[in-house]
């Protein structure tokens, strides 16, 4: 969840609206895989995810043997166990059920978070300088990039870790397109943010606290940043 997941298509369509550039979705959505995809490679190799447990819920350290028998493939071995897990489902309602109340419980424990984080990070960046200060160290980095507006876009840099939607909206009125076409991608590969990924973890049985969760998307950060600027760099 702190690496491997992305943001649905539906919802990076929404932020490319939003920044105007709705006709840049391809290659926009194709930089959005680039840098996720190399941040998928280092993150795990760096603290804090590297010094996590490999280890179950239920705290066993021994693993699954996942090889593959002799006769078979991965594709039909996968196929077969794939098979010997449907046949132990033997009612469609049960299954249907099941999943409703998962939803339920998901809905019920993460809303309000969801809405308190999103509403209180809206209220900050619409009526308080904080974000424009957390942004400030970004600024030297952002102009040795040679990314344009390096001021206003530094304010969106930090408050992507409250809402995802949030640096879109704000960047939306910078005029510089590759600045815009940044901030976009960026505000997706960050991946973290409390108003619904980051929301849901501490929620969770998943071994991450909040100061985790921070360190994580200050990682994902600079380490996504410098990928997205070179492209950019060679699209405008």
């Amino acid at each position: 969840m702190t690496t491997f997941s992305i943001v649905s298509i539906t919802f990076t369509i929404v932020i490319i609206e939003r920044v105007g550039l709705e006709h840049m979705f391809f290659p926009f959505y194709l930089t959005v895989v680039v840098a996720g995809f190399i941040a998928a490679l280092i993150m795990p190799r760096i603290p804090p995810l590297s010094r996590k447990e490999d280890s179950y819920v239920t705290g066993s350290k021994n693993q699954i043997d996942e090889s593959v028998p002799e006769g078979y493939n991965s594709f039909t071995f996968g196929y077969k166990k794939a098979i010997e897990r449907s046949q132990k489902e033997k009612s469609i309602g049960k299954f249907f059920k099941e999943g409703l109340q998962n939803v339920l419980d998901m809905w019920m424990g993460v809303a309000p978070i969801v809405m308190a984080f999103g509403l209180i990070a809206l209220m900050i960046a619409e009526y308080t300088p904080v974000f424009q200060w957390l942004g400030m160290p970004f600024i030297p980095l952002l102009e040795l990039m040679q990314v344009p507006f390096a001021s206003e876009a530094s304010e969106t840099i930090l408050i992507g870790f409250a809402d995802m939607f949030l640096p879109a909206i704000i960047g939306s009125a910078i005029e510089a397109e590759m600045t815009r076409f940044i901030i976009a991608v960026l505000s997706v590969t960050q991946l973290i943010y409390m108003s619904e990924v980051g929301g849901l973890l501490l929620g969770s049985k998943i071994p991450v606290s909040f100061k985790d969760l921070f360190i994580i998307f200050l990682l994902r950060t600079l380490i996504t940043l410098p990928i997205i600027v070179a492209i950019a760099h060679l699209l405008f």
